[in-house]
């Protein structure tokens, strides 16, 4: 009971950081009417926050925004890439295939409404498409800073990179294990067939190599299942 009580009270820390983070971030791109940030945040922590999510939760969103906060320098527009790191997986349901056009949507909807301004918001649905395939064209900042960040992950240790696996395993709980096993094959091999999994510099230097290890072993296990 009390393992239980520590778990929700530290899952009520991260609503109320990420409803703060949200509510300054809405704030400074607010540009034509003002409306309060914080209707917007909560629709969106319950979003990330439903019980069919097991590795794209809340602590997701929390670990893509500190990456995003990582690599800014290397942005054009920071606040448009923490927009994207917000919706980018705001719309999900493992039993769908266009989670992202569905999230971009989501944005297009919601951001002018919240007084982001038009260019802007067309930028912040632009980098939730692309994470569908994590492949920016080259001298795309923003793009490769928000892919980047969504990819980290990838580079966590064994232990963390096991539990990223299980996490993504559980919300395909669907699956067989043999349809599983051939589709998680095909994205991992995806992943491993982009020239460069990390297009920023900070990203490709810290991240690669482990990733690029993470990958492979998991497409080992996968072979031998």
């Amino acid at each position: 009971m009390a393992e239980n009580a520590a778990h929700h009270a530290e899952a009520a820390a991260t609503r109320d950081l990420l409803l703060a983070r949200w509510s300054r971030l809405l704030s400074r791109c607010q540009e034509t009417d003002r409306p309060d940030p914080v209707p917007y945040g909560e629709n969106l922590l319950a979003r990330w926050a439903e019980p069919h999510r097991h590795y794209h939760t809340t602590e997701h969103l929390l670990a893509v925004l500190d990456r995003v906060e990582e690599l800014a320098h290397h942005s054009a527009d920071p606040d448009a890439v923490r927009l994207a790191a917000w919706f980018h997986d705001a719309v999900y349901d493992p039993e769908r295939s266009e989670n992202e056009e569905r999230s971009a949507r989501l944005a297009e909807r919601a951001l002018p409404e919240a007084g982001v301004a038009a260019a802007r918001t067309a930028e912040v649905a632009r980098l939730v498409r692309l994470t569908v395939r994590h492949d920016p064209e080259p001298g795309d900042a923003d793009g490769e800073v928000l892919c980047d960040a969504d990819l980290a992950v990838l580079a966590g240790p064994p232990q963390a990179y096991a539990a990223y696996a299980a996490a993504v395993r559980q919300e395909y709980g669907f699956v067989p294990h043999d349809a599983f096993r051939e589709g998680r094959s095909a994205v991992l091999r995806e992943l491993l067939e982009l020239p460069t999994l990390f297009r920023t510099p900070t990203g490709h230097e810290r991240w690669e190599r482990t990733a690029r290890y993470n990958l492979e072993t998991e497409l080992r296990l996968l072979s031998v299942s």
